[in-house]
């Protein structure tokens, strides 16, 4: 088994221009949350005098480095709400941005090992439906149809006794989500400035007035965080404390093998989820490492424990071969649910601490996220995701509740 380096950035198909002195809207980060919010800022509220800052190359941070799953059967209502609006943009976005970023939606197994998983997600299931979220339950014969390759005996240590199904859930790919979003946001007029890392703010008393640069100071009426795993570092400058954790968040790719895979299937129990890719590659990933840390990468026993739980759902795999792993940093609340909105620093915003939810949030959080930012008052989807509920105990508490683990 090899680690190897992400590949090279594509060749830009947009504009990197110098950075103007002043923005109206300054979006630090650009992976998928930042361009889907520029886009969103120029294509719903008009608002196009918006820089999108990014210290590496465009999306080539955690977007670059994510297992590309998109789905909405979240337990609790706030989190349905938000991932559900996600997947009604998803099915309107490959139309809406002329860019056809496969998005296949292949449905999503959320399998369960014990009596108590199974009245867990058939709860999971009640409560989606409730929340307009497609969602069912299947039994293993039915499991069988959908995903011939899965182990479905009864002679294993943890016998498949059914899943959830929600047959909208799929896969898109995650740098043609990005560079989707950025070619609309180019041709909007947003600036996309590459190689500009953000290291500190501009402050008149409580209100932030632009940002610190490494291509110098750049003014912004209004600035808004969008950098997974790297958010309590800018806002400890400001002595902004969040309750944010960052941790590894691993998974890894085999070799191109012919189409075998015909959906997403993951679990909890054996702690590995899998899908298969356009290319052909077989996708693996779990939940994050347990220790803290900023290091884009991982530990092999992580590794080494999801190779064997997919063995153990998918024997069929036994002599694909490892070719590529990486990790990215991400940022773990302690509800394991998002942080969005305003702080107690005016004109300043806060995107952060999606865990492993981040992606197939994308254009959801985008639309809410540029909300917010353009009115200075949460959407009605995002208003449950601010920073007081960690003082008032309203929490989103979607540790293991949405058949994740964090």
């Amino acid at each position: 088994m090899v680690s190897t380096p992400l590949p090279e950035p594509p060749p830009r198909l947009w504009r990197t221009p110098e950075p103007k002195r002043h923005y109206d809207v300054v979006i630090v980060g650009s992976g998928g949350h930042g361009l889907a919010t520029a886009y969103y800022l120029a294509r719903n509220h008009g608002i196009t005098d918006v820089a999108v800052l990014e210290r590496g190359w465009l999306a080539g941070g955690n977007m670059a480095r994510n297992t590309t799953i998109i789905r909405s059967n979240y337990l609790f209502d706030e989190s349905a709400k938000l991932y559900n609006h996600a997947l009604d943009l998803w099915e309107q976005l490959p139309a809406e941005l002329e860019y056809d970023f496969l998005l296949s939606q292949r449905g999503v197994l959320n399998l369960a090992h014990t009596e108590q998983e199974v009245r867990d997600s058939r709860r999971r299931v009640f409560a989606n439906q409730l929340n307009g979220v497609d969602a069912e339950w299947v039994e293993p014969d039915e499991i069988a149809e959908l995903c011939p390759i899965l182990n479905l005996s009864s002679d294993v240590r943890y016998p498949v006794l059914g899943a959830t199904l929600q047959r909208r859930g799929g896969i898109a790919k995650h740098d043609h989500v990005a560079w989707a979003f950025a070619r609309k946001a180019d041709e909007m007029g947003v600036d996309l400035i590459q190689g500009c890392e953000v290291t500190g703010f501009q402050l008149d008393g409580d209100r932030v007035t632009g940002v610190q640069t490494s291509l110098g100071p750049i003014g912004a009426g209004r600035v808004a965080l969008a950098a997974a795993g790297r958010t309590s570092l800018l806002t400890d400058q400001l002595g902004l404390r969040l309750p944010l954790q960052s941790h590894p968040l691993q998974a890894l790719v085999s070799e191109l093998l012919e189409p075998i895979h015909p959906c997403v299937v993951m679990s909890n129990h054996v702690h590995v989820y899998c899908s298969q890719a356009h290319k052909g590659e077989l996708v693996l990933g779990a939940g994050v490492d347990s220790y803290n840390g900023y290091g884009q990468r991982g530990s092999v026993h992580v590794i080494e424990q999801q190779m064997a739980a997919a063995l153990e759902l998918f024997p069929i795999f036994e002599r694909a071969h490892v070719i590529r792993t990486w990790a990215g940093t991400v940022d773990v609340t302690p509800d394991a649910s998002p942080i969005i909105g305003p702080t107690p620093y005016e004109n300043l915003y806060l995107n952060c601490g999606w865990g492993t939810g981040g992606f197939k949030a994308t254009p959801g959080v985008g639309w809410v996220y540029a909300h917010t930012i353009a009115t200075g008052e949460p959407h009605p989807i995002n208003e449950p995701y601010g920073l007081d509920r960690f003082t008032t105990g309203a929490l989103i508490d979607e540790h293991g509740a949405a058949a994740v683990a964090h």
